[in-house]
């Protein structure tokens, strides 16, 4: 758990004590970062009022609160430095380095997110609360993804939090608009990166200005200071502490009071009074294997009476994302309830970071494993990154590992889409809609016209130009080409084209299947029930597989003679076999309507390239080929006109 204790450095004299986790040299940085920003943000304020330099500095001392490195907390104080300066990336490279400068410029890129917060806002009100989630989603996925250090979204969350403790100083509708935004944004950032604290200082204070009344009714029905709440959680852990090491058993305790927020939150989900809540204040034992989870209970039930409806064995009975843990509540001390949770330690790491993260159910909506599998990592990294900064690779396994499969954009209303990454402002079109790609003839990234090919951004504006009529290029379906990174994408295009000539297949099929049913001799059969028979659904279906050369004839005429098996047909036999046994090769030539087929070469007039060449369909024989001037052809009746079929020589 991340500790965020304020330690605010409002000015560096050598008495603070916050320095001395700090270097000499990062001192001297620290000094050069304040005498830099104090010129640039003189008279300058924040959205609540507060001076700019007052505002970096407390968010700095939150950072330095959770023992950040000095490169975040010099990041922190400079923050708001592109407002001010030109050049500004060429300044701060050569005065802190790059890793200060990158950390900035991804602070500046995350304040794009800002631009859309009325679209928010208006989301918040939406009916639809499965768009207004998934948008809310994607901003959150967005803001990790433009950032390509984690520190950055870090200190996103520390200024925000000092933003909040002094948004009283904000109009009435600045106040609510930033409430919401902290309490759909970023307190569920907090809340997955377990920075526990600013999590509970963002949620009780967004509640605080947008739900005003019920704010103070929960404050006052605790009935106590939340530093009082603190005391008494600490008394309760030295009493267990001392128990455990009576008994020999060797565990952790930990607690917490149970904030507003969350105490709103569980009444609402459970339709609870606030009488009927028993974890206000909440104790964890953390122990070795799963026999002295039972001996720390018998222990707690021994100092404590037990609230005999408060009680849950998640460990012989664990949850359905297979979470174990023992809960329960007793009157602790001056006969107040406590809820106390009871695991292992492996228990513990499987809850905090697998398939039962705390984050996940309390966020609830759909998994994604690829992001889980991050965000666990980058957890991880939070618990260690004291020892990173010993080995000063901190800059460098602090780097963003979030999203980068996916690349996130906005739509010029405002709504965030998620592309493949290497997606393009044809893979936006498609995604929005299958007829706007159709219809798209070039684009606008940030306002700027760029080729249909240009590789998208996380966090632009995208707008796409559009034609009434016309439809895809067949290029757009070609991989080497660029146009589309989504298969679906692709598979979009090549579709329209289908669609494009199934009316004429559909005509060719037709066209061969009256031919084949005046040779049968069956003109009247109700064609619906062949389609069915063959297992097309629609006759439609059926015909343009005849004319797609899906379908042969001769599979036709078996159909037809077993929805009708008392007529005798004149089906069509299979090409006898080469005299040597093997079947018949297709031949080069394409009969139209059926491409390539089985042939033979006429003997009566000895067809050959570059010869007009038509096919004739034999009884027995298939397709035999002849010139167009053969007499043969040239003596055939009405009756059998039926037969000739148009052929064309193809290439080998």
């Amino acid at each position: 758990m991340v500790s965020t204790q304020t330690k605010s450095p409002q000015n560096f004299s050598s008495d603070d004590t916050w320095l001395d986790s700090f270097s000499p040299d990062e001192i001297a940085a620290l000094r050069r970062a304040c005498e830099l920003t104090e010129p640039l943000y003189a008279e300058q304020t924040e959205v609540t009022g507060t001076p700019l330099m007052q505002h970096a500095l407390g968010a700095a001392g939150i950072l330095v609160g959770m023992n950040m490195d000095a490169e975040t907390i010099i990041a922190t104080i400079l923050h708001a430095v592109p407002q001010f300066m030109d050049n500004w990336a060429i300044t701060l490279e050569e005065q802190f380095g790059p890793a200060v400068m990158s950390l900035v410029k991804g602070i500046s890129r995350t304040e794009q997110i800002q631009q859309f917060s009325e679209i928010r806002d208006s989301a918040s009100k939406d009916k639809k609360n499965d768009n207004q989630a998934q948008q809310l989603e994607g901003l959150r996925k967005m803001l990790l993804a433009m950032v390509g250090d984690i520190r950055v979204v870090l200190i996103k969350l520390a200024e925000r939090a000092q933003t909040m403790r002094s948004l009283s100083g904000a109009e009435p509708e600045q106040r609510r608009q930033i409430a919401r935004e902290t309490q759909t944004l970023f307190a569920p950032l907090a809340n997955r990166l377990g920075v526990w604290q600013i999590k509970w200082e963002l949620e009780d204070l967004s509640v605080r200005y947008l739900q005003p009344e019920l704010y103070k009714q929960i404050a006052t029905l605790l009935d106590e200071r939340r530093l009082d709440r603190e005391n008494y959680i600490a008394d309760v852990i030295q009493q267990l502490r001392a128990a455990l090491d009576g008994a020999g058993i060797k565990g952790e305790v930990t607690g917490r009071p149970k904030h507003i927020y969350s105490i709103i939150n569980k009444m609402k989900r459970k339709q609870l009074d606030f009488n009927e809540l028993y974890d206000v204040r909440a104790v964890r034992i953390l122990v070795d294997d799963v026999q002295d989870c039972y001996a720390a209970l018998g222990l707690v039930q021994e100092l404590w009476l037990p609230i005999a409806s408060e009680f849950d064995d998640y460990i012989a009975h664990p949850k359905s994302n297979n979470y174990r843990s023992l809960h329960t509540a007793v009157l602790g001390p001056r006969n107040l309830a406590v809820e106390i949770q009871i695991r292992t330690h492996e228990m513990h790491q499987h809850s905090e970071l697998g398939v039962a993260a705390h984050w996940r159910y309390k966020e609830g909506g759909k998994s994604d494993a690829k992001l889980n599998q991050k965000i666990v990592w980058l957890r991880q990294l939070l618990e260690w990154k004291e020892d990173l900064a010993e080995r000063g690779d901190m800059q460098e396994q602090f780097r963003n590992e979030l999203i980068h499969d996916q690349v996130y954009v906005f739509t010029p209303q405002g709504k965030v889409i998620a592309l493949p990454q290497g997606g393009t402002p044809l893979d936006f079109a498609y995604t929005l809609h299958t007829n706007l790609g159709h219809r798209t003839r070039g684009a606008k990234v940030d306002g700027n016209i760029v080729p249909l090919t240009y590789q998208l951004q996380n966090g632009q504006k995208v707008e796409i130009l559009t034609t009434k009529l016309g439809g895809p290029s067949l290029d757009w379906a070609n991989p080497s080409q660029g146009y589309l990174k989504s298969q679906s994408s692709r598979n979009k295009v090549r579709a329209w084209f289908k669609s494009l000539h199934s009316d004429e297949h559909v005509a060719q099929g037709r066209l061969l299947l009256e031919r084949e049913l005046h040779r049968l001799g069956v003109t009247a059969v109700n064609q619906e029930k062949i389609a069915q028979r063959l297992r097309y659904p629609k006759l439609e279906d059926m015909l343009a597989a005849i004319g797609e050369n899906r379908i042969t004839l001769r599979r036709i005429a078996l159909a037809i003679q077993a929805e009708y098996p008392t007529k005798q047909l004149d089906i069509v036999k299979p090409p006898p076999p080469r005299a040597d046994g093997k079947p018949l090769q297709p031949s080069p030539i394409v009969i139209v309507g059926l491409g390539r087929q089985t042939t033979r070469t006429a003997q009566c007039c000895h067809p050959t390239p570059p010869d007009a060449i038509v096919g004739y369909l034999t009884r027995d024989r298939g397709i035999t080929i002849h010139r167009q001037d053969c007499e043969f052809l040239l003596h055939q009746t009405e009756t059998r006109s039926d037969r000739l079929l148009d052929a064309d020589w193809g290439s080998e």
